[in-house]
């Protein structure tokens, strides 16, 4: 993995912060208020994706009878005010230390609000293993990918000398598009079986990111 990588790229939300079940029952507050069916953490992993108004729409929210962005908010300051409550993902820690252990450069990606991104990762104590923390400038999760075009730019990093980790198949084709390797960490916000659809290495843990090779 040394010798090949300069750079690891990490997605917050579901990869490295274990935020589904979470996700799940703001879901199911939000939309107990407008009749809508409870939601499973099953069922949420099968229909979660980008950008979420595709998924809110799904999840059966009419945006004729109100606004996504309202919508959005409502479930933002319920998921801020209880987001505190969740663990890091298993072996979470101990790759980002093993990492950096190798010399490897490390930088979250992810859809999540910059500001708030950069508050949660400080309260993990997980801030000094990353060079940047990059985040969207909106809470509504449209995509990353311009975002990571960015990011790769500004560290520096050669084609080919960056791998992802992710959880859902939008940071497989931010990979594709920024030139990055990626691997896929199941039990986050999409199925095993909607990752491995998607042709992508899936781990489950991200543990078992050093122990294979990539050569």
């Amino acid at each position: 993995m040394k010798g090949k990588y300069s750079h690891v790229l990490w997605d917050w939300n579901g990869t490295l912060m274990d935020d589904a079940a979470l996700c799940v029952d703001v879901f199911n507050l939000i939309g107990a208020k407008r009749g809508l069916p409870h939601m499973t953490l099953e069922r949420y992993r099968e229909i979660f994706g980008f950008p979420v108004k595709d998924y809110y729409e799904a999840a059966g929210f009419d945006f004729g009878r109100e606004s996504f962005e309202a919508v959005g908010r409502e479930w933002m300051d319920e998921y801020e005010r209880r987001k505190y409550g969740c663990p890091l993902r298993e072996g979470a820690a101990g790759a980002l230390r093993a990492v950096a252990g190798l010399g490897i450069g490390q930088a979250v990606l992810s859809a999540y609000s910059s500001e708030l991104l950069k508050e949660t990762v400080g309260h993990y104590g997980l801030a000094g293993y990353f060079q940047r923390l990059c985040g969207l400038d909106t809470i509504y999760a449209p995509s990353k990918v311009e975002l990571g075009r960015r990011l790769v730019a500004e560290l520096g990093a050669r084609r080919g000398g960056v791998l992802m980790v992710g959880d859902t198949a939008h940071d497989l084709e931010t990979a594709e598009a920024i030139g990055a390797d990626c691997v896929l960490l199941a039990g986050g916000h999409q199925s095993r079986a909607r990752l491995e659809r998607t042709g992508a290495r899936v781990l489950s843990s991200a543990s078992e990111l050093l122990s294979i090779s990539f050569s």
